[in-house]
């Protein structure tokens, strides 16, 4: 039975209950697991890849799996606490540069570290359909696998996704795209 000197408490715990409910449900909703951008080396090390200015400043590149979806990640790097998109951009060249981009149109280039402190660019090297295959690129001409992994230890492919089956993609803050950057599950 409740006692009348109970009532308050009770309906302190439950005002309590919901407000833990709620604050749960929304941190679940926001919560995001953060993915490192590597290229793999054939020997079997890991290369950092990294977003460069043209001051020659480097800064992380991650993808970002959301909590209400995981299969495809966002490849992001981010500068001065902003988390800038990063996007294959149109290029005349083979090859085409990777690159953030900020809200002035900066450009940040995607290079791999090598242990020997040489950097390579990371570029789309190859379209099969509305896919650009993501590659470190080597002076000999050989590419390095570019992959999101887990601290759980999971890796996914990076690759460049199309919409449309033209050159460009969009143009975004001025800088002209040619495919959005991604991370996907590998395919078996």
């Amino acid at each position: 039975m409740i006692r009348p000197g109970n009532i308050t408490w009770i309906w302190t715990v439950i005002f309590c209950g919901i407000f833990a409910i709620a604050a749960a449900q929304e941190k679940s909703q926001a919560e995001e697991i953060i993915w490192h951008i590597k290229a793999i080396h054939p020997k079997g090390n890991t290369m950092d890849v990294k977003a460069f200015n043209e001051n020659g400043d480097r800064f992380d590149v991650k993808a970002i799996e959301d909590a209400e979806q995981s299969y495809i990640m966002e490849v992001r790097t981010i500068v001065n606490g902003r988390w800038l998109p990063v996007k294959v951009l149109v290029s005349e060249e083979e090859n085409k540069p990777l690159a953030g981009i900020d809200d002035n149109g900066n450009t940040y280039a995607l290079k791999a570290i090598m242990a020997d402190g040489k950097y390579l660019p990371v570029k789309g090297v190859r379209k099969s359909g509305y896919i650009i295959h993501v590659k470190a690129v080597n002076e000999d001409g050989s590419f390095y696998g570019v992959k999101a992994l887990s601290t759980a230890g999971k890796l996914r492919d990076v690759k460049g996704v199309k919409m449309y089956d033209k050159q460009l993609e969009e143009t975004l803050n001025g800088v002209p795209v040619h495919a959005h950057v991604v991370a996907l599950p590998q395919i078996q």
